[in-house]
């Protein structure tokens, strides 16, 4: 009785690796020859391989396309860093908007007494604040330096509940700044204001927000839970009379 019970789990055992050696091997094999393409099988291993590699490969385009898009911002993105005199420390991200220097941050990253340091690619660039408003929580600022790496602004009329998003900004790690990067997808949008489904410290407040090409979509900002809410570029660039 137990003899016949090996034979029949070896003769099993035998069937699935003979099963696996046909899919794997001598399947695809047939299915590259034109002679056997009448049978329903050969058809219909090709239409299960057409519908499965075009979904990988979709993944790995969508893949490639992140890291060349944030390749492309990294340089847009500047580090903020505030002190008080009291030693309280605010840190945050801004933007580049225009090569000779114009950049943008949130107000609230530039409170009033507190002295302040920007930072491009780790290096630290004078700049003066040519415009602040509290209630926008928007400061302008211009760069004493020429020739900085801009990004494209994108359209919002475009813009679609679902898009793969990302955002870059700067922490500072023992005071030197250094370069993150977040993604997510746009939950809701209005003409106020973009939700995405992205959560992050604080740190990351004034972090800009691109679209998977690497266009500015705006400026973010972070609520207590870490939910991220992003400034249009619109609203953006009314205030920098762009």
């Amino acid at each position: 009785m137990v003899k016949k019970i090996l034979q029949i789990i070896a003769i099993l055992l035998m069937g699935v690796l003979g099963g696996m050696i046909w899919q794997a091997i001598f399947l695809p094999s047939l299915a590259k020859n034109p002679s056997f393409e009448k049978f329903w099988f050969i058809r219909e291993f090709k239409e299960r391989e057409t519908i499965i590699f075009p979904k990988e490969e979709i993944i790995i385009q969508e893949n490639v396309a992140l890291t060349k898009a944030v390749e492309k911002v990294k340089n847009a993105v500047v580090g903020v860093r505030a002190i008080s005199k009291k030693g309280k420390i605010v840190e945050g991200s801004g933007l580049i908007l225009t090569s000779d220097g114009l950049a943008v941050t949130l107000a609230e990253l530039l409170p009033q007494g507190y002295n302040f340091s920007l930072f491009i690619n780790g290096d630290e660039v004078p700049f003066k604040i040519i415009k602040r408003d509290p209630q926008k929580n928007l400061v302008l600022i211009q760069l004493e330096k020429q020739g900085l790496a801009t990004r494209g602004f994108a359209n919002l009329e475009e813009l679609k509940e679902g898009q793969r998003v990302f955002l870059m900004g700067v922490i500072f790690l023992n005071e030197k700044p250094k370069k993150i990067v977040n993604e997510g997808i746009i939950k809701y949008f209005s003409r106020g204001f973009i939700r995405t489904n992205i959560f992050e410290k604080d740190i990351l407040k004034g972090s800009p927000l691109f679209d998977i090409e690497g266009n500015v979509l705006g400026i973010n900002t972070v609520d207590s839970e870490g939910k991220i809410t992003t400034i249009p570029i619109a609203q953006i660039r009314t205030f920098a009379n762009l």
